[in-house]
């Protein structure tokens, strides 16, 4: 027997040290090769991480929500000789493929019984309604459990009457949940947030979406109002530069973007992420469409590369369906602008004396008001909003 000890590999991105969002195993715990063994959070992304060797654990690192350094020793495995020698052979790193550490090729590993497959998000879950997830049928790879997978367990109403409940869950905030909150809390601290709420007639917009979808075949993708939006926001911030912009508060600098990397904030089953439409001033309708989901489907399966969560300058967040009337957006920096979509919904409206139902929806807007006065901030508004309610202008 021997002693191998892991040290945590570099993630990519000059990371120096990461976050112990997860551990998967603990001290005396046997694991196979491949096993995974905890999930690592570096400010771009969660990656899980898997045994290099079959042994036993005999120490780990720390607790979850300690950081580890790059290089430093993660986990201590007791293991045989040849295990160890060919944990040492050569393996490719994030680094070397330009991959997420979760996306590099490997041949397909055995599914280990009794190693409940899941994300963080899904565990923590688990945990807080007392759910065993080992009691789960996982319909994803290598039976890996997936959020669809959770929610219909819990959904199944219980064998038992209801019981009084007196109990409470305390949660430790770590990983990307601890990152969205330091990066809500620093944004909220630091920029004097101004909210512009514009109501939008998008009646026209939505028979020509409609127009447009009715000739897809079955097969092709429907658009839904996010690439109109894009389009638009395009086309304004032509005439609106200091809004398409980052502020360096290290070199006290504001830096205008001739590209418009569009932000399209997703939610996921780790919390929210803000995948990047590299180009957006590039695309037309459809592919700035096809763009949209593709890089918004990444962040929620965790298949989204570094750069790709990264880079935006300025930022579209819907709430879809659940939109509501109003909402008060903060603003991901370090952007000066995020556009808020809010709820199409049909209402009365008055035109030239009559009444006429119309597909109204707002947007509520959020800007850096050290940067973008509130005129300019309006008026920016005001021409996505001539764009929006006449949609043939977006193609001329």
């Amino acid at each position: 027997m021997s002693e191998f000890i892991f040290k945590l590999p570099d993630l990519g991105e000059g990371t120096v040290e990461a976050e112990i969002a997860e551990w998967m195993v603990k001290v005396g715990d046997s694991v196979q090769e491949e096993d995974p063994i905890c999930a690592m959070l570096t400010d771009k992304a969660a990656v899980e991480l898997t045994a290099p060797v079959t042994g036993t654990v005999t120490s780990v690192a720390g607790a979850e929500g300690d950081m580890v350094s790059v290089g430093s020793a993660l986990i201590v495995f007791e293991t045989s000789g040849d295990a160890v020698l060919a944990a040492e052979k050569p393996t490719a790193t994030a680094a070397e493929t330009g991959l997420p550490a979760d996306n590099i090729p490997e041949s397909p590993a055995p599914v280990v019984s009794g190693k409940v497959m899941t994300s963080p998000s899904i565990r923590a879950k688990a945990r807080e309604a007392g759910v065993d997830l080992a009691a789960i049928a996982g319909t994803g790879p290598r039976g890996r459990i997936l959020m669809a997978d959770f929610e219909r367990f819990v959904a199944t109403p219980p064998a038992t009457g209801t019981l009084r409940k007196t109990g409470t869950t305390e949660t430790k905030v770590i990983g990307l949940r601890r990152k969205i909150a330091e990066r809500l809390a620093r944004s909220a601290s630091e920029i004097p947030h101004f909210t512009y709420v514009e109501e939008i007639d998008v009646t026209a917009l939505e028979s020509l979406r409609r127009h447009l979808n009715a000739k897809k075949d079955a097969s092709e993708a429907r658009l839904t109002l996010l690439p109109f939006l894009g389009l638009g926001l395009v086309r304004v911030l032509q005439d609106f530069p200091q809004c398409n912009a980052h502020y360096d508060s290290e070199r006290n600098v504001l830096i205008r973007h001739e590209a418009v990397h569009l932000g399209v904030a997703t939610q996921t089953d780790d919390g929210l992420k803000v995948p990047v439409v590299k180009h957006s001033e590039a695309l037309n309708l459809e592919a700035l469409a096809t763009e949209i989901r593709r890089v918004s489907a990444a962040a929620r399966d965790n298949s989204a590369r570094r750069d790709e969560l990264s880079g935006s300058t300025i930022t579209i967040t819907s709430l879809g369906k659940l939109g509501g009337i109003v909402s008060t957006p903060v603003i991901n920096q370090p952007e000066v602008g995020i556009i808020g979509v809010n709820k199409a919904v049909d209402r009365p409206v008055v035109i030239d004396g009559r009444i006429e139902v119309r597909t109204l929806m707002n947007l509520s807007s959020s800007f850096d008001h050290r940067f973008v006065d509130g005129y300019d901030a309006a008026a920016m508004i005001q021409g996505l909003k001539a764009l929006l309610e006449q949609p043939a202008t977006l193609f001329m």
